[in-house]
């Protein structure tokens, strides 16, 4: 399956951006938890749309992608958002939304707003052997980890990947044992110590609350 800013299938939910106000311009990987934010607190005015959440492997070609989605979509929203944060750019992704105009989500990358940045900064020092998983990684971990570092083919290479770290945190958004069970066998397969810290949506909540619509009055 090709994925392009146009129409992205995540868990069976295909999204088609339309005339809303404000256009959401976000990983894929943040896909299933901007619509359901949207859906339970009616945040109709937001449209979304999509870049293929294997640029995190490449994230020296996230600014582009968002530069030409940003432009491609900037005549028919009032405000643009991109749901980022800086994901492995340094910094570069940041210009390239202060050249263009545009807001971003504050923080290193998903694993720091997911936890909330604060407090995620607060852990830094302690737990710089950690290995994150959030939701859609858990999902996606043969895709996303285990089949592109090769240790489906070379499980003798998990040493070199992954002989630093001491535990995986799997960053829970929702409450589903079934995810539970499956972050904790990635844990089992890497040979690292499994916390299960539920986060919810921490920042990333924060943020589409905060964007309210353009033209809409709130008393």
């Amino acid at each position: 399956m090709t994925l392009d800013d146009q129409q992205l299938t995540t868990d069976g939910l295909a999204l088609d951006p339309s005339a809303g106000q404000v256009l959401l311009i976000a990983c894929g990987a943040l896909a299933h938890e901007i619509l359901t934010l949207k859906r339970i607190n009616a945040w109709d005015h937001l449209d979304l749309t999509c870049l293929p959440a294997i640029l995190h492997n490449h994230p020296d070609r996230i600014p582009d992608a968002v530069s030409d989605a940003v432009l491609r979509h900037r005549s028919q929203y009032d405000q643009i958002f991109v749901v980022y944060a800086d994901c492995g750019t340094g910094g570069q992704l940041a210009a390239t939304c202060d050249a263009l105009g545009v807001e971003m989500v504050p923080g290193p990358h998903c694993y720091s707003f997911f936890e909330g940045n604060a407090q995620f900064a607060e852990r830094t020092e302690t737990e710089f052997t950690a290995f994150y998983l959030t939701d859609f990684l858990v999902r996606q971990f043969d895709a996303f980890v285990w089949k592109p570092l090769g240790l489906d083919r070379h499980p003798e290479l998990r040493d070199t990947y992954f002989g630093n770290y001491e535990k995986l945190v799997y960053q829970a958004q929702t409450n589903d044992p079934k995810l539970v069970e499956k972050a904790r066998d990635c844990a089992d397969r890497l040979d690292l110590t499994f916390e299960h810290r539920v986060t919810g949506y921490g920042d990333l909540q924060t943020v589409m609350a905060s964007l309210k619509a353009p033209n809409a009055h709130y008393s």
